[in-house]
């Protein structure tokens, strides 16, 4: 009788890399809408230069590296590091601010330590941290939500790339006229002042808990997060983690002095919290591996983003809480790995 044989692995995963990232940029899609309904046009330029400038230095780099260019292009994670980068900016962000952060991202933080499956921090992040400490001026450049500031009057689809493109705002505005503090900034400098959160959460641009805009930014990245928990491409450590760790001190310290402590739902409904937990942390190459492990580096990143917030110089922490944890994976996973099968010893899952 003659039996077929067939070559290792015998069962075949389904999935793959670029139906993962496929599945991401899905999830992102019904947030992007959001930005650009309540902070006009500007994301879907970052958004077009990003992809471009991450694109073409993928490419480059392979070719550098003496590789096929589309054994990378195909995978798309040059895309979705593109997405990560357009929600962290400005909507009104020049053109050479977003060429930077996508290319730093991809040419250093991913490529010079090997590529995919290599790079010990997350791309998007290192990228956007680059240009917040280059460029502090224009990544202050964030306008009022629509709707949230009655004087207010959003640029057009014109007057966006114009400025995108130049740098030059139309000769009837200025900078105080088209953009606006965000909300972190606002509770930041207002409780730096003495004010009450109460007297903060009355000025235009707060809503229900959080920033106004943002709270639905915030829903639909949940939405998107949880969609790819269901289909597994995220496991729940992580999300869960981060959560926790922003909002566990957030509502310690808001019941102990609520007039000088916002709420937790302020922390989670304002800034990068929800895109943190579910689309930056849980990057599989540069977060942490083991069960255990993915709990601890989620609460760490959750609690760095809440004690940059709370103590440090700028108004949100994300990715400074994620570039900083990246760095302790290696470590985490070491103290956290489990047991080998087969070996003596007690194990540690």
């Amino acid at each position: 009788m003659q039996f077929e044989r067939l070559n290792a692995p015998h069962i075949r995963s389904t999935s793959s890399v670029p139906r993962i990232m496929l599945q991401v940029l899905l999830a992102l899609v019904p947030a992007a809408i959001a930005h650009v309904w309540f902070f006009g046009p500007g994301f879907l330029f970052n958004l077009i230069i990003a992809t471009g400038f991450c694109v073409a230095s993928e490419a480059a780099m392979m070719v550098a590296r003496g590789r096929p260019p589309e054994d990378a292009l195909s995978d798309y994670s040059a895309v979705v590091t593109a997405a990560l980068i357009a929600f962290a900016l400005p909507s009104l962000t020049p053109w050479w601010v977003t060429a930077i952060a996508s290319t730093f991202g991809i040419v250093v933080a991913k490529h010079l330590y090997g590529g995919i499956g290599f790079n010990v921090f997350n791309p998007a992040m290192a990228g956007y941290v680059v240009v917040l400490v280059a460029f502090p001026a224009d990544m202050n450049l964030w306008v009022a939500p629509r709707m949230g500031d009655t004087d207010y009057t959003m640029l057009s689809l014109v007057e966006t790339l114009t400025f995108t493109l130049t740098g030059w705002l139309p000769e009837a505005l200025t900078y105080d006229a088209v953009s606006r503090a965000t909300p972190l900034d606002l509770m930041k400098s207002g409780l730096n002042q003495m004010q009450t959160v109460e007297e903060i959460r009355a000025l235009p641009v707060m809503g229900d808990f959080g920033g106004r805009g943002w709270e639905w930014i915030g829903n639909f990245l949940a939405l998107g997060g949880i969609w790819l928990m269901i289909k597994r491409v995220i496991r729940w450590q992580i999300p869960l983690g981060v959560l926790a760790g922003v909002l566990t001190p957030a509502t310690i310290a808001f019941l102990i002095e609520p007039g000088s402590n916002p709420g937790p739902g302020y922390h989670l409904f304002s800034g990068a919290t929800i895109l943190c937990a579910f689309f930056v942390a849980t990057d599989p190459v540069s977060a942490a591996t083991s069960t255990r492990g993915r709990i601890v580096y989620g609460v760490g990143i959750g609690f760095l983003i809440y004690a940059i917030r709370k103590w440090g110089a700028y108004a949100d922490g994300a990715a400074f809480g994620v570039l900083l944890m990246n760095m302790a994976v290696p470590a985490i996973d070491a103290i956290t790995r489990p047991r080998i099968v087969g070996h003596g010893g007690i194990s540690r899952e």
